[in-house]
């Protein structure tokens, strides 16, 4: 680099922090003016971001002003911050962000407190936006700059909580309730690189690629409701209690192959006014959280994949049809099993908790395919009241302790895991440690339950027989096993007339139908009813005939061959 000397004559220069002049730009023109080598460079840039200033120097006068001139015009447009201190210059520290400054930077106040550029120009922000309202920021630095003014950035403290993204519904319903009264200000803030956190403590830099104020960008999210709820990506709040300033800052925080979490940061003023508020403010928040306002009593699933509708949040809400007892098509003794074990049992809970018993359950749902142990889940989800159903499926399983503590959270509560004969067949015919360890996560989950959760497994499988002896046969993870067979005589002819809708049929029919399928299942019935009606459009009386059932059952049965049959929900050997 070029060598100083220690002439009497000699001049310092001072390179000074700016919001304008980029890293980069700073870094090339030591380089090139004061010939520093790439790592010399480096560590004076950093210095003037951290310090706020980096002396230069000495050298001879007319050498100082040569290169005050140069780097001038080789930074070009930018408002570079350099310039040649005098005999008389000394040094203070900006009142507000504390960066170091020189006399040529302060600003005084009638306090005589010194104010560098950047803050001087924060704090008049606020008289340069449209409406009079909202001051007018290009950086978040400089929105919290102008919002704490008067407090160094060492006596700031912040405390962030992340909650999980599913919950983001009830944890935006709760931050615009604290956060979004009259008077306080929002501010949208853009994302440069998707998988890095928006922090405090980004927010108050001013390194290379400060935070930019932009508009708040929000997300439709469907929580079964007439209409979608809105939730921020990311976002700072600038509030006031009292005298005391205040910011909070909502991001989403993501980490690989993990679930996106909502992260909320709270930034006071150290000391013990800050403190209450902060933990009143987390507390009011997990609070709501906890209430789970959003989607407690629904019918719920994780996603596996995002929705059409634009609408996914890692949660998906199901809207199923009402189901009455009478839609729910089942011989009496499986009905009475289902209302004593389930129905009744959930309208005798207090008083069962009331005598030491325990409040949680466990049913098992067998029966062959198609026998409607799908159409009896919807009709216990849509008659147990005030209880939120998780729906788990076979591929989901490996979510199994997300649901099991979504369904602590949201209790009173229904766990519906469907052919459980995947996870939890024979361990002999297991294939490797993967499944084993999800059946044993099963019934570790179901076992380490409290008596007194209010949480009821309902477990399905088509082939009971292959269900592993410890989930099958020890009490208390499986409290009752109800058969769902296939369908007698009564049950078919009211299946019959249940799946043939509007379809004007006589008793012959329904008797021909319902003969036809001894030892079929309901799903067969379903697919017969509706050939039924295919071969009824040409006519022009709509009318129906015995033969109309026995050539449609013929096809099903003998033109496709047994796998056709299979295929139908039909008992074939």
């Amino acid at each position: 680099m070029l060598a100083p000397t220690s002439n009497a004559d000699n001049r310092t220069l001072l390179l000074s922090n700016d919001a304008d002049t980029p890293w980069d730009v700073v870094v090339g023109m030591l380089r090139n003016v004061f010939a520093l080598q790439p790592e010399e460079a480096e560590a004076m840039t950093r210095k003037v971001h951290s310090d706020g200033f980096a002396k230069i120097g000495p050298y001879p006068t007319r050498v100082a002003e040569a290169l005050l001139a140069a780097a001038v015009e080789v930074t070009g447009p930018h408002k570079l911050q350099i310039r040649i201190l005098g005999d008389n210059d000394e040094l203070q520290r900006c009142a507000f962000c504390e960066n170091t400054m020189d006399a040529g930077q302060r600003r005084y106040s009638q306090r005589k407190a010194a104010i560098c550029h950047n803050c001087l120009a924060a704090g008049l922000a606020q008289f340069q936006s449209e409406d009079g309202a909202r001051p007018n920021f290009g950086h978040a630095f400089e929105a919290l700059a102008w919002h704490f003014a008067g407090i160094p950035k060492y006596m700031i403290a912040s405390t962030a909580r992340n909650f999980p993204g599913h919950m983001r519904a009830d944890v935006q319903a709760a931050a615009s309730a604290v956060f979004s009264a009259e008077g306080n200000v929002l501010y949208g803030v853009h994302e440069e690189y998707r998988y890095e956190t928006l922090t405090f403590a980004k927010f108050i830099s001013q390194g290379r690629s400060p935070c930019i104020i932009a508009q708040a960008e929000y997300e439709d999210l469907d929580v079964g409701g007439a209409a979608p709820v809105k939730c921020l990506r990311n976002g700072l709040w600038l509030l006031r209690e009292g005298d005391m300033p205040y910011a909070v800052v909502l991001s989403e925080h993501r980490e690989f192959n993990t679930e996106l979490q909502i992260r909320i940061e709270i930034a006071t003023p150290m000391g013990d006014q800050g403190q209450q508020l902060t933990a009143r403010c987390f507390q009011f928040l997990e609070n709501e959280v906890e209430v789970a306002r959003s989607y407690r009593g629904k019918v719920l699933s994780f996603e596996a994949n995002g929705k059409y509708r634009g609408q996914s949040g890692g949660m998906m809400v199901h809207r199923l049809p009402p189901v009455s007892r009478d839609d729910v098509i089942s011989p009496q003794e499986t009905l009475s099993l289902l209302d004593r074990n389930i129905i009744d049992f959930v309208e005798s809970r207090e008083k069962l908790r009331a005598l030491g018993q325990p409040t949680r359950k466990g049913i098992l749902l067998y029966g062959p395919p198609g026998t409607g142990k799908t159409h009896t889940i919807r009709y216990l989800a849509h008659n147990l009241p005030h209880h939120t159903t998780l729906l788990i499926t076979a591929q989901q399983v490996a979510k199994l302790d997300q649901y099991v503590l979504l369904a602590r959270l949201l209790q009173p509560s229904m766990l519906v895991i469907e052919d459980v004969d995947l996870i939890a067949r024979q361990r002999e015919d297991m294939k490797g440690p993967c499944e084993e360890s999800m059946l044993n996560e099963l019934l570790n989950e179901m076992d380490g339950l409290k008596g007194d959760a209010d949480i009821i497994f309902v477990l399905t499988t088509n082939r009971p027989e292959q269900l592993e002896e410890a989930l099958g046969g020890r009490p208390g993870r499986v409290d009752q096993a109800i058969e769902v067979p296939l369908p007698d005589m009564d049950c078919r002819q009211r299946l019959v007339r249940l799946y043939g809708g509007n379809l004007e049929l006589s008793n012959a029919v329904v008797a021909e139908a319902a003969a036809r399928t001894g030892g079929m299942s309901a799903a067969f019935i379903k697919e017969l009813m509706r050939r039924i009606a295919q071969a009824t459009l040409n006519r022009s009386d709509g009318s129906i005939t015995p033969t109309d059932v026995q050539h449609a059952i013929d096809d099903m049965l003998f033109s496709g061959g047994k796998l056709n049959a299979r295929l139908l929900g039909a008992a074939v050997p």
